[in-house]
């Protein structure tokens, strides 16, 4: 972003307080989500901060909202997506990991390490864990299963992704793409049909070899 001179005058937005924010959060951790800091990488005073958030608490429930609208809502939006199968109904919940406006893992990793020192967010990451699983559940129990086997495919397909996540894997795009089929088929039971994978990949850019 190309700074602004603070004589200018200019407060900002919302919108880029809280984006700047979420920039350094990413980048440095809670740490560095300072309203100063914020200030000098926007290139604006400082007071202006205070005409759209009350405190530094404001902003980071602010941020918190965002992740949790992001994240939470668009595993949920994906889980309740129309799908023929629940091989395809998987596929739409993989879109989140393969798109970051439906679902940011590096904002997801943020958070989670923010967590670890603050009880307050480690209450929000425990919630949202909650719902989400609970949208994946309701997603097997869509397609016939019993409540409790739902629970468990849930809960199974949700903490792998969440460990790749935690361990930061890098892995390369085609190469997961290749192995989705398989996870898919390990989750559920069924693999996907050539049309409906074919569909996925070309939502992601890719095509099938």
């Amino acid at each position: 972003m190309d700074q602004v001179s603070i004589d200018s005058g200019w407060r900002g937005s919302l919108e880029i307080w809280l984006q700047a924010a979420s920039d350094a959060l990413l980048e440095s951790g809670i740490e560095a989500v300072k309203i100063q800091p914020l200030a000098k990488r926007l290139g604006i005073s400082r007071t202006s901060f205070y005409w759209f958030f009350r405190d530094r608490q404001e902003l980071l429930a602010a941020l918190v909202a965002r992740w949790r609208d992001k994240n939470t809502g668009g595993l949920i939006r994906q889980s309740e997506a129309y799908a023929e199968s629940l091989a395809e109904a998987m596929l739409n919940v993989f879109d989140c990991w393969l798109d970051r406006d439906l679902f940011d893992s590096q904002f997801e990793f943020a958070v989670r390490s923010w967590a670890l020192q603050a009880p307050d967010i480690l209450a929000e990451v425990r919630k949202a864990d909650q719902m989400r699983i609970e949208a994946l559940t309701r997603m097997f129990v869509r397609f016939g299963f019993d409540e409790t086997v739902a629970d468990v495919h849930a809960r199974t397909t949700y903490l792998v992704q969440i460990g790749y996540i935690s361990m930061q894997s890098d892995e390369d795009i085609a190469l997961r793409l290749k192995r989705m089929p398989e996870y898919i088929a390990i989750y559920t039971g069924h693999r996907p049909r050539k049309r409906e994978f074919d569909r996925f990949c070309a939502r992601h850019g890719y095509k099938p070899r």
